[in-house]
């Protein structure tokens, strides 16, 4: 039982499908893709076909000197969390109490590749002096600390897929035993490259493109479904303790009241659905809650074809009878798989039937898998009542699983 509960005061989102939280959530209810063909100078020789990537105009957000020092990963970091930290209003007077979690699987991959391509290309052994620090793995989440001088606990979590929503759930955890009063958590990926997705390519995990319509290309649960699609983008959140941040009047999207942590230990690329029932079992134990009393899962849900088959029958597992009822969705149908920033992501997508109303659906779901036995969201937005509680799954090559729960504020 946490000695603290922990609320979420405030949040921003740099997507495929939307520049803010509220704009995310228009896209979602839309069911608006952010997937389309690559271009030439991005896919290059990859074989790689579509992407979810962002109109990205860094002058909107950085002078022209500071940009040129941030890696892109860095650049949708630090937006997002400053989106976050003016939703909150958050007070930062003491910022000792207030620290940054943070998650990504690859860090400055931009940085990194355009150093080693300048290196082998031009034959000429020197690279810029800040390479190191603007590609290194902690480099977006130290940012968003030295931008605001947040002082508190800092992590930064790399365990590829899982990344960002581990870093939510370890943040909860920090503020639940009184380490910290506040704190930023949340991830960020920028890996849309020509070499990253090569070895992507290599993989066989890719989707191909939708010969009618590239945004349709990533199909989740559909029997059609042909690989994941790779996305970039950031969310933030922040995170106080409850009792703190209702009397300073702070809005509150929802209170974090679950997290399961686990790891396969069987395969560094194929899924374990024993696994994934640990973690789902794991975060409704700490919320302590009934599998009946979630209103909604966004699944991990990446339209791999084994992928999919084990996450819904790890759901079964884990809901019983109740599995018939809740709702399930893959909202990497629109944004596209952002790695290691994808769990924040896809948490800001989980609180859209808090914020309003609605269930996102999975896009382009015309013909469920029937090996996939879940209540789908096909095709376009469901209008509900706001349910109790909500359910995010996060399941990363390497095993490592991890779920948040998060319920309605009362």
């Amino acid at each position: 039982m946490r000695e603290r509960r922990v609320a979420v005061t405030g949040a921003g989102v740099i997507s495929p499908i939307g520049l803010t939280l509220e704009d995310f959530h228009r896209s979602l209810a839309d069911a608006r893709s952010g997937v389309a063909r690559l271009p030439a100078e991005v896919a290059q020789g990859s074989g790689a076909q579509v992407g979810a990537l962002i109109e990205w105009n860094a002058a909107r957000f950085f002078k022209e000197a500071e940009a040129a020092n941030l890696d892109r990963a860095s650049q949708f970091a630090l937006a997002a969390a400053a989106q976050a930290i003016a939703s909150s209003e958050l007070p930062l007077e003491n910022r000792e109490r207030i620290g940054v979690y943070w998650g990504t699987g690859l860090g400055g991959a931009h940085t990194l590749e355009a150093s080693y391509k300048h290196v082998y290309s031009t034959g000429e052994w020197r690279t810029r002096p800040l390479t190191v620090v603007m590609a290194m793995n902690n480099a977006a989440g130290s940012n968003v600390a030295v931008r605001h001088g947040l002082r508190g606990p800092f992590a930064n979590f790399a365990t590829a897929c899982s990344s960002s929503a581990m870093a939510l759930g370890e943040a909860a955890r920090v503020i639940a035993t009184g380490r910290a009063e506040a704190m930023v958590a949340g991830g960020s990926e920028a890996l849309l490259t020509p070499a990253t997705l090569l070895a992507w390519q290599a993989l066989r995990t890719l989707a191909s493109a939708d010969s009618a319509d590239a945004s349709a290309s990533c199909k989740p649960f559909d029997k059609r479904r042909t690989g994941l699609v790779l996305g970039e983008g950031a969310a933030a959140f922040v995170l106080e303790d409850e009792t703190r941040a209702r009397a300073r009047g702070a809005r509150i999207y929802a209170l974090l009241t679950g997290y399961g942590n686990s790891c396969d230990a069987v395969h560094m690329s194929r899924p374990d659905g024993a696994g994934q029932i640990r973690a789902m079992r794991e975060a409704l134990a700490e919320a302590e809650l009934e599998p009946r009393a979630i209103g909604y899962i966004n699944a991990h849900g990446t339209a791999t074809g084994v992928g999919d088959v084990v996450e819904a029958e790890a759901i079964n597992a884990v809901f019983g009878a109740a599995a018939r009822e809740v709702p399930v969705s893959s909202t990497k149908s629109m944004h596209g798989h952002l790695l290691g920033g994808a769990g924040a992501l896809e948490f800001a997508a989980a609180l859209l039937p808090f914020e309003r109303g609605l269930l996102p659906p999975t896009a382009f779901l015309a013909e469920p898998d029937p090996a996939c036995r879940v209540r789908h969201v096909p095709l376009r937005a469901e209008r509900v009542a706001p349910p109790r509680a909500v359910m995010s799954n996060s399941f990363a090559f390497g095993g490592s699983n991890v779920v948040l729960v998060a319920e309605r504020p009362r």
